[in-house]
């Protein structure tokens, strides 16, 4: 077991040739039951948690400022060049410098230092600060090794010797004005741990640090799939490779990819990681036996080619089943009803040779080229056309078809012929036709289900003979059954281990599941196998699989715009005219009352006087010859009588409208008598 590390150095340090390797979480900042959520993925680290490194790939550059310990990223394509930093570290021997050479021996070049003090080698003394170069590392032929360094002497003039590594002197790396990129500093293991300066003006600063930041590819113990989270999270882990070598990893599979898998993988068992909670599309018993940690048994995966199939609306409300082609039973066709002339033609172009018979009865339109129709009149249709009805502005699609009138039984058979010919008639129908029309079909057949699947869907069919392979075919009662579409699903054979010989298929494109394979032995063979074909769905998956399936469909034809007649042009351009006389006219009597066509409007009467001067009699008031209107005499208010105190009140209210009331103008019986 080894020491703890925190996952950085872990990871920069660790040859990728020896992956995949072990590892234990022990400490950090990431306690138990954190999640992080990194490039769209969920990683949980937990203490004590096993992970299995499988690949490393670079991710970034993280970069740090060696004097104001300022730390940034740089993508792994940047175009920039760094330059070393000497060491201020003397190396004592030149074999100290081969070992801690940046680069290969096979860069030439590429390191040079100089000695403080002189070399003396053999009979060759080197004076002291000196350039030297390193070119390559040599061995002789009594097996000594020997490094090949280029000297720069006067006027820039070079040599070449031989320096043995075991010779020691005081020797400092020399300042190279070598660039390297960023890949070629992440790929070497000896430029990785240096400190580097920009080569550009602009940027060059303090020394920086590279430390690279690889994005893990790991295994986690009982976790769904591979996961992938960056090196640079704080954690501290442990290698235990050599410890827990013999673990089995779980590699959970969705039920999509035991789907992919080959078919030397069945049968197999798997248990159930995650089963579909929360899944609304299916309604039969299989689906409830698909509970995590049950176990399944996985016999082949292949495609299977189903039908849709609903029933009418009953007191159970609708009822929709997924129906396989090795269905058994047997069906009989039943007439389809439609109720316009457009499902006609859908239903013709889908199986040409239709015949109906109309249920209802129709009233012709002229207007609208509709002609007329009888309860039990036959129709066969022959053809769609686009005619041109007469007041109509663009041409209508019609069906032409063949109408036949039933012949009375009594009638002689030498006049048979000519009643024929006389019942027999084309006429021509519009799509935009509403009716009832019921199919009429000539045949008593039993049809297999795939005998059925070479006609055009939809069909209406009712199962006479039940599947003898189910324990319980839920298709048999029905009342009727409509085979809507056909569709081939990717599905997966599976069984109960309590129930090997009787299969159910997995729809793979409508379960959410996580499967793992187990090493459990397999239960004996069995000769008979018995294959669930008809599953029951709910009305959500029926509505969410026309969602994906949906068909951009033309919607039925609008009656066609009729042409406007000149007699109806005339009449309408003499209406707007009356119309517009008519408004301006009803403008002009907007302001006036009903008693003054053009006079202003009469004044309100006058307060009534003081209470003092209650007991003197009433002034005289002048007579008025004028409008209508204004002959009336003005009610006396002086008088405390409640009627006229009333009608008083009643036309000071009604002073700002423009009406006067008739019984406001004549006085009342009592009140002419007391006056």
């Amino acid at each position: 077991m080894g020491d703890n590390h925190s996952l950085r150095f872990f990871i920069n340090c660790l040859d990728q040739r020896s992956l995949p390797r072990i590892l234990q979480i022990c400490s950090g900042v990431y306690f138990q039951g954190s999640i992080y959520e990194l490039s769209g993925s969920e990683v949980c680290l937990s203490t004590g948690d096993l992970v299995k490194v499988i690949g490393l790939e670079l991710l970034s550059v993280s970069c740090e400022e060696i004097d104001s310990g300022a730390s940034f990223e740089l993508p792994t394509g940047y175009s920039g060049h760094f330059s070393l930093v000497a060491e201020d570290l003397p190396y004592n021997t030149i074999e100290e410098i081969v070992g801690l050479c940046p680069v290969g021996v096979d860069a030439c070049g590429s390191f040079s230092f100089v000695c403080q003090n002189e070399l003396t080698i053999d009979n060759f003394t080197l004076p002291a600060g000196r350039r030297l170069t390193l070119l390559s590392v040599e061995v002789d032929r009594n097996g000594e090794r020997l490094a090949r360094c280029q000297v720069l002497g006067h006027n820039m003039a070079s040599a070449e010797i031989l320096l043995p590594l075991h010779l020691k002197g005081e020797f400092y790396e020399c300042q190279s004005a070598q660039g390297y990129s960023l890949q070629e500093i992440m790929s070497s293991s000896r430029l990785s741990c240096r400190r580097f300066c920009s080569t550009t003006e602009t940027n060059r600063g303090s020394s920086l640090v590279f430390s690279p930041v690889y994005e893990i590819s790991a295994i986690m113990h009982m976790r769904k799939n591979i996961v992938k989270f960056p090196s640079s999270l704080e954690v501290d882990v442990q290698d235990v490779t050599e410890q827990y070598k013999d673990l089995v990893f779980i590699t959970p599979f969705s039920i999509t990819e035991v789907a992919s898998q080959p078919a030397e993988s069945f049968p197999t068992v798997a248990e159930i990681l995650d089963g579909p909670e929360g899944n609304q599309f299916f309604n039969c018993s299989w689906f409830q036996e698909l509970q995590k940690g049950k176990q399944l048994l996985l016999h082949a995966c292949g495609k299977t080619k189903m039908t849709l199939a609903s029933t009418p609306k009953g007191r159970k409300g609708k009822q929709y089943f997924f129906i396989s082609e090795q269905y058994g039973g047997r069906m009989r066709r039943r007439a389809r009803e439609f109720e316009s002339v457009y499902e006609l033609y859908l239903a013709w172009s889908q199986s040409p040779g239709l015949k109906v018979s109309v249920t209802r009865h129709c009233e012709a339109v002229e207007e609208e080229g509709i002609p007329a129709l009888s309860v039990g009149e036959q129709l066969e249709v022959l053809e769609m056309v686009q005619m041109e009805k007469s007041g109509a502005a663009q041409k209508v699609e019609c069906l032409i078809c063949k109408r036949t009138t039933e012949v009375a039984d009594d009638e002689d058979d030498e006049d048979e012929d000519d009643e024929e010919d006389e019942d027999s008639e084309e006429i021509s129908l519009p799509l935009f036709m509403t009716g009832h029309f019921v199919e009429k079909l000539s045949d008593n057949k039993k049809y297999k289900l795939t005998d059925l699947m070479s006609i055009s869907l939809p069909l209406d069919v009712k199962v006479v003979t039940r599947d003898k392979d189910l324990e319980k075919d839920p298709l048999m009662g029905l009342a009727a059954l409509k085979l809507e579409e056909s569709f081939t699903e990717s599905t997966v054979l599976t069984s109960l281990p309590h129930k090997p010989d009787w299969c159910f298929e997995l729809p793979v494109r409508w379960l959410q599941m996580t499967l793992c394979f187990t090493s459990d032995h397999l239960p004996p063979e069995y000769q008979d196998r018995h294959v669930e074909t008809v599953t029951e769905v709910t009305e959500k998956f029926y509505y969410e699989y026309h969602k994906l399936e949906r068909k951009s469909e033309e919607p039925p034809p609008r009656p066609p715009k009729r042409k406007p007649s000149t007699s109806e042009a005339k009449k309408s351009s003499k209406s707007k005219s009356k119309s517009k006389s008519t408004s301006s006219v009803t403008k002009q009597l907007d302001g006036l009352s009903l008693g003054q066509a053009t006079c202003k409007r009469a004044p309100a009467p006058p307060p009534p006087p003081p209470e003092d001067t209650l007991s003197q009699p009433p002034p005289l008031l002048p007579r008025k010859s004028s409008s209508v209107a204004e002959s009336i005499s003005a009610q006396n208010t002086y008088v405390k009588s409640p009627m006229v105190a009333h009608i008083s009140a009643r036309t000071l209210s009604d002073s700002d409208h423009d009406y006067e009331f008739m019984e406001e103008t004549l006085n009342p019986p009592h009140e002419s008598w007391f006056y």
